[in-house]
């Protein structure tokens, strides 16, 4: 089957989503509740077996009933045979592997579609490039799906917006009608580069607002954090050549203020909960095995800024915090003794 050099407009109308979280099956139901035939495939047999049963993902989205247009599998050919689209909704550091099973398996000129927010551990890529790598596909074929989407509020059908964001604008589009409802507003972008920083970044400024909150701060903490967080997630997107305004939109401020604003927030309840003093293994397993991207992350991210001479004082000492030891409170003030300069 020859691929497809442009995609049309309206052109998705079959879709795989390959991972059953509480984000993937969200997700899922979107593409299902704007008219896609949607297949949700799940590692775990059972699970899949309980959404085609039930119409209910107990584990990861409970309460929420699912269409029945929505069909789940553990059989991941099943999944995307004769998909237009295949979407990834895997934890970030877990792309990689999961992507390389399926990678015989992917439909000739299918959109891939990430829904992850981080950078490699071991690559420092984003996760654009890791599915361009790994699928052996143009970059042109690689679209993500960033925003101030919590996964509940959305399956809730609470209003909210997103970004689409493709280098190829026809795809952008045409994956922008297959997730339109009346609930879920997405918005295109060709800044892949700025949406995918955005949506790492904001993880790990969610956990210093989480800490923040844990140690007993107010709002003006929080402000101060998302504020300058911000500014550090800028600094890097300008260094690795996104989009300015990319930041002050929905997949940067946007996803930001959810993020770090939401009890409903992984990244943001995991820091609360070390900043209320618990180690780093106590807040895992309170969990329940839900990932906070931003544990990981902060040290991609302190990398890839260090190779590129950028100062991000937050992913500093959250990744400090994490991963060396620091306590969150003399982690505050360090970050408050810094030397003093122009905003």
């Amino acid at each position: 089957m020859p691929e497809r050099s442009a995609f049309p407009a309206g052109a998705v109308r079959k879709v795989a989503v390959l991972g059953s979280g509480s984000w993937g099956t969200t997700f899922a139901k979107v593409l299902a509740d704007a008219g896609s035939t949607v297949t949700l495939w799940a590692r775990r047999t059972e699970v899949a077996s309980t959404i085609n049963e039930t119409r209910l993902n107990r584990e990861y989205l409970p309460g929420v009933v699912l269409p029945e247009s929505l069909r789940a599998t553990d059989d991941a050919a099943e999944a995307m045979h004769d998909a237009d689209a295949v979407v990834l909704a895997v934890p970030s550091q877990t792309l990689r592997e999961n992507l390389a099973g399926w990678q015989p398996l992917l439909p000739p000129g299918a959109t891939l579609v990430s829904l992850a927010k981080g950078v490699e551990l071991s690559t420092l890529r984003r996760m654009s490039e890791v599915v361009g790598e790994v699928a052996d596909v143009p970059m042109d074929r690689v679209a993500v799906v960033s925003g101030p989407n919590l996964a509940k509020e959305i399956a809730d059908e609470q209003p909210t917006a997103t970004v689409v964001a493709c280098s190829d604008h026809d795809r952008a589009v045409a994956l922008q009608q297959a997730c339109s409802t009346g609930y879920f507003r997405p918005y295109t972008n060709t800044d892949l580069v700025g949406v995918e920083l955005a949506g790492a970044c904001k993880n790990v400024i969610a956990l210093a607002c989480g800490m923040a909150s844990g140690l007993g701060y107010g709002s003006n903490t929080m402000s101060t954090l998302i504020t300058r967080g911000l500014a550090e997630t800028t600094r890097l997107g300008w260094a690795l050549g996104a989009e300015p305004m990319t930041f002050a939109g929905l997949a940067g401020m946007g996803d930001l203020v959810a993020t770090c604003a939401s009890p409903l927030s992984r990244n943001r309840t995991f820091g609360e909960r070390l900043g209320r003093g618990e180690t780093l293994a106590q807040a895992q397993e309170a969990a329940h095995g839900q990932v906070a991207e931003g544990v990981k992350s902060c040290s991609s991210l302190r990398e890839l800024a260090a190779r590129h001479g950028v100062e991000m004082p937050i992913t500093e000492v959250v990744h400090r915090v994490c991963h060396e030891g620091l306590a969150p409170a003399p982690a505050a003030a360090q970050l408050l003794d810094r030397k003093r300069k122009p905003e």
